[in-house]
């Protein structure tokens, strides 16, 4: 039960003295606070508190302490106060607190950009932050760019982000034994080439389709192509095709022990083309390293575990060739490892440098002797500056989409709709592929033809050499 006391009668220090008496028993409890230091003020000047003596003084402020519940300490503060200001305002909490730099604009862009490119690392994200602020001249990303990689993290924990982040997936690895047995040593170099298979799993007995990840060491430009399987009459049009889209001469290739590579078809279009082939020494799992790393931070995140037949390997290709190399090389960052020796010779690796492919290929020295033949310069500063990191990457996920949503299509149809394949009457001939669609079912399973910077063709289709 709560009583409200009004003490406008109490008028005199005898009549405080008579309430203090009676009221020993009684417990007083007071309300909000702007509320108390209201009616003490109306107290003191009700009973003119600065012209009493010092004992009815010490009447009013033992009156005050009963009903109000302030200490005899906070009312001298209190009375203080009044005296040279005149009233009691209760002052506003002045707390310590930092002060909010990046918005919920901010956090907005973070996950744009997050989705986008598939919530890649906290570096490499930083990077496309920065570029897309000081090279593509986005001024929405000018607090972002001074953003460091810890906050980076920090921020995707928040709800904000989270209500428009996506997240994605993870890795696999293989073995045997034609080429030299070492690693490369490229020296600084473009043109070391490290390449191995990802295959899309099994399902029923049946083989699913095989990505081909060609990886340059020094730059870390990546080719990804898709083929049926990987026998020699696949193989060898594909790589013959995936050497040709790199924009410098190839020197090396390299790959690991197994027999999709280490094969005399392979050997003999790898010494048409002048390239020398070498492969994973035993025991050492390193050697191979860079591009097994890829095969789970590219191929598995873009395309996942699950199984993909092996008719779809057409399509695949073309979204890689139209969409998918473009958005590597030229608007992913990667990094670069800077390398220190200690005094006692122990090597030391930091990964503070991201650049993608096409940074890294132009900050190399006097790259452009390393170019080849018909490639220029301008051709590659276009296509880098065509679009921003982000346009790329969401056109890129656009077609990815399309690619799926047709895969899944074709599969509803429990085969009604899947195209015939003819064996062509010389399988292992230069630029033909052993399995050949008719024009009514090339011209169904094409993605729609987009006129768009990712998509154009720059490089010429001579030989790498």
């Amino acid at each position: 039960m709560m009583i409200i006391m009004d003490d406008t009668q109490v008028t005199t220090v005898e009549q405080i003295r008579d309430v203090l008496a009676g009221s020993r028993a009684i417990a007083f409890k007071a309300t909000a606070r702007r509320e108390r230091y209201a009616w003490v003020e109306e107290v003191l000047k009700r009973f003119c508190y600065f012209k009493l003596n010092r004992g009815g003084k010490g009447l009013v402020k033992s009156y005050l302490a009963r009903l109000s519940g302030f200490s005899r300490a906070q009312l001298t503060r209190l009375v203080t106060i009044c005296l040279l200001e005149g009233a009691l305002r209760p002052s506003k909490a002045r707390r310590n607190c930092f002060h909010v730099k990046y918005t919920a604009v901010d956090k907005e862009l973070l996950a744009q950009t997050d989705n986008a490119h598939g919530r890649i690392s906290g570096p490499a994200t930083k990077a496309i932050l920065q570029r897309q602020y000081a090279v593509f001249d986005d001024k929405r990303f000018a607090r972002l760019q001074e953003i460091s990689v810890a906050h980076i993290y920090r921020l995707r924990t928040s709800k904000a982000y989270q209500k428009l982040a996506q997240t994605f997936a993870k890795t696999r690895g293989v073995s045997i034994a034609i080429g030299v047995r070492r690693k490369p040593n490229p020296r600084g170099r473009p043109g070391y080439i490290r390449v191995d298979t990802v295959h899309q799993g099994d399902l029923n007995g049946k083989k699913g389709v095989y990505h081909i990840n060609l990886v340059d060491e020094v730059t870390q430009w990546e080719i990804v192509l898709c083929v049926e399987a990987i026998s020699e009459a696949y193989l060898e049009p594909a790589l013959e095709a995936a050497l040709a889209l790199f924009p410098f001469l190839v020197v090396n290739f390299h790959s690991d022990n197994g027999s999709e590579f280490i094969n005399g078809v392979v050997a003999k279009l790898l010494s048409k083309l002048l390239v020398e082939q070498t492969k994973s020494r035993s025991g050492r799992t390193n050697d191979n390293a860079l591009v097994e790393g890829k095969n789970g931070a590219i191929i598995r995140k873009h395309m996942g575990y699950s199984h993909i037949e092996r008719q779809y390997a057409p399509i695949i290709d073309q979204f890689y060739r139209e969409h998918f190399d473009w958005y590597l090389n030229f608007h992913r960052p990667c990094a670069f490892a800077t390398v220190t020796v200690d005094e006692k010779g122990r090597r030391h690796k930091k990964y503070e440098t991201y650049q993608t492919p096409y940074e890294r290929l132009k900050s190399l020295p006097k790259f452009e002797k390393h170019l080849r033949k018909g490639v220029t310069l301008e051709a590659l500063d276009k296509i880098a500056s065509a679009q921003s990191d982000n346009e790329c990457a969401a056109e890129m996920q656009a077609a990815k989409d399309r690619l799926f949503k047709r895969l899944g299509e074709h599969r509803t149809l429990a085969g009604a709709a899947l195209p015939r394949f003819s064996r062509s009457e010389n399988p292992g001939a230069a630029g033909a592929m052993p399995f050949k669609f008719s024009a009514t079912e090339r011209q169904r399973l094409r993605p729609p033809s987009r006129a768009t910077p990712c998509s154009q063709t720059i490089f010429p289709t001579a030989t790498t050499t």
